[in-house]
């Protein structure tokens, strides 16, 4: 089974926990895990960033919008507990909740946010569609905007003027601490074809650690 969005897990994260008790996220995490029996694979799914296993991300989701409708509650951090409120939604027996279910709760409204009668259908019409949590939607359109920009920044390296490019990758070199922060750190040599030395970055005020490079294609700077 692949891995559940984040508004199918909201039922069955609200039902782990009816019994009342006060219980650890992370064992509510790995409990929901053999529920919807997810692989080590499914489990082992990250991000886009990698940062952080998506069926994580994605009960953590579910669980901050409940908390946000007041069906759940938590005391401390890292420990989640059902309130009179979620007792009281279990025993209408739903056949699911999603964030559309819990746009009735006023504080959930007010969490993502109403404005007049129109924004309110149209969020609604959002809400009951969209599978991705917040920091999903994120991630991708941070992946996206990267992407972009590498693929402009490479269409401009492409037509720089090649002594131009040399002073750029020195520049480079020297922003990541190459040569430290002193302006005369670094130098471009003259204008040739002989396929050599290209730059020169002193690592130190008197020149005796010298890096020397030559950027030998206009997307690949070689040292």
């Amino acid at each position: 089974m692949s891995v559940p969005d984040y508004q199918s897990i909201m039922l069955p994260l609200l039902q782990c926990v009816a019994d009342e008790q006060i219980h650890k996220f992370r064992e509510l995490i790995e409990r929901l895990s053999k529920e919807f029996n997810l692989s080590e694979s499914d489990r082992r799914e990250l991000l886009p960033s990698g940062k952080q296993a998506l069926f994580d991300n994605r009960v953590g989701w579910a669980n901050t919008y409940l908390k946000k409708a007041g069906l759940l509650q938590s005391e401390k951090r890292g420990f989640v507990q059902i309130t009179e409120l979620g007792l009281e939604v279990l025993n209408t027996n739903p056949e699911k909740i999603n964030a559309a279910f819990l746009r009735q709760y006023d504080s959930f409204n007010q969490f993502v946010g109403t404005n007049g009668k129109d924004s309110e259908e149209s969020n609604e019409q959002i809400l009951e569609t969209d599978n991705q949590t917040p920091k999903e939607k994120f991630e991708e359109s941070y992946q996206q905007i990267t992407r972009l920009l590498i693929g402009q920044l490479s269409d401009q390296l492409a037509k720089i003027d090649p002594y131009k490019f040399e002073e750029l990758v020195l520049d480079l070199l020297q922003a990541i601490g190459y040569g430290g922060n002193r302006s005369e750190a670094a130098q471009v040599t003259k204008k040739s074809a002989d396929g050599g030395i290209d730059g020169i970055i002193n690592e130190d005020r008197l020149g005796l650690d010298k890096i020397y490079i030559q950027p030998n294609d206009i997307t690949i700077p070689c040292l």
